[in-house]
């Protein structure tokens, strides 16, 4: 059997054919796969990236993300130049004793994430709470100044 393959248009459908060299008859198995040119850079990341939800109020920014089976400890949150910074680490701890693992889906190791705020928001007062996986960061906004009236004095 002769083996071809061979690319097929713009989205780089790969297509395989086997061919028997002894028969004039053709045997087609096509397998379709669709081309991801970020496949190779998405198993190339060293960690993980955590879902975050980023939403405003009228007096406050707040921005949940989700960090499941993780110790407050190991999360860092940093707000420097109008820039949140989270960062961690989930580590692997194997619960079980004797028994091999037949598939691990769950991220680990090391993630960062940044998000640039608006200079509205009051450094001073920003909290933050960790509860059941879910790291809730509130960023209340500074007061907005009143216009002050100025009179003016007649000569």
């Amino acid at each position: 059997m002769t083996l071809k393959i061979r690319t097929l248009g713009s989205f780089g459908f790969s297509v395989a054919v086997k061919v028997p060299e002894s028969s004039c008859k053709e045997v087609i198995t096509m397998a379709l796969i669709k081309w991801n040119p970020f496949r190779e850079l998405e198993t190339m990341n060293d960690g993980w990236s955590p879902s975050v939800d980023v939403f405003e109020t009228d007096n406050e920014i707040v921005i949940k993300a989700e960090l499941p089976g993780m110790d407050a400890k190991d999360i860092d949150i940093r707000l420097e130049e109008n820039t949140l910074m989270l960062k961690g680490e989930r580590r692997f701890e194997k619960e079980t004793k004797n028994e091999s693992y037949h598939r691990i889906e769950r991220a680990y190791g090391n993630f960062s994430r940044a998000f640039s705020l608006p200079a509205s928001v009051d450094e001073t007062k920003v909290r933050a709470d960790y509860k059941d996986g879910l790291l809730k960061v509130t960023l209340p906004k500074k007061e907005a100044r009143k216009s002050k009236e100025i009179k003016i004095a007649a000569a």
